[in-house]
């Protein structure tokens, strides 16, 4: 079953109420970006503060530097003014329950939904599959806090980054809606 109904219906009432919002400024107006993760349990708005055109979210699986996130934090910066970014990710993330060589081996057998259990992922399709996933890496995780400082570090390297902004690094608690810093990450993100 389809939610497109519901989603049809929900914007129909947020467009009703929608007032003077098309009138924000294209360039976020706290002058901040947020990488973080795309699991439907964080809400950026919420844990940090957020009002529609305050800052720009940018999220992928795991909330890793991926060339398509440090190519949105750049635009981000260069042109539209942001000045400090965050990194977040978060506890008990998918990301962490398989590696690139599970996840190549599911897609070999089908490109059906894969079951979660006790022993990890199961294929439980009966295909076809494909071998293109062996040509992806799909930044799982194995230490989540190391994580945070690898893609602050990788951030923070890049030849399009300014040193002049600083990349801070913090986990998502999901058990408490808190943000821990991980202060391994925030050092090596430290402006100059």
């Amino acid at each position: 079953m389809s939610v497109l109904e519901e989603v049809l219906a929900a914007n129909e009432a947020y467009a009703a109420g929608f007032g003077d919002r098309g009138g924000l400024a294209l360039p976020p107006a706290r002058g901040f970006a947020i990488l973080t993760c795309m699991d439907a349990r964080l809400d950026p708005a919420g844990y940090a503060g957020l009002s529609e055109g305050d800052a720009h979210v940018i999220r992928n699986a795991g909330g890793r530097a991926s060339d398509d996130a440090i190519r949105s934090l750049v635009i981000s910066y260069k042109l539209l003014g942001t000045k400090e970014w965050f990194v977040v990710h978060h506890t008990d993330c998918g990301m962490e329950f398989f590696t690139n060589d599970v996840i190549a081996g599911l897609l070999d057998s089908s490109l059906e939904t894969a079951a979660l259990g006790p022993d990890g992922f199961t294929d439980v399709g009966a295909g076809p599959g494909s071998d293109a996933g062996h040509d992806i890496d799909w930044l799982t995780i194995a230490d989540q806090s190391g994580a945070v400082v690898d893609d602050v570090s990788r951030i923070r390297a890049h030849p399009l980054v300014p040193k002049s902004i600083p990349v801070y690094g913090y986990l998502y608690d999901v058990k408490t809606g808190r943000l821990v810093e991980v202060p391994e990450a925030t050092e090596a993100g430290r402006a100059d």
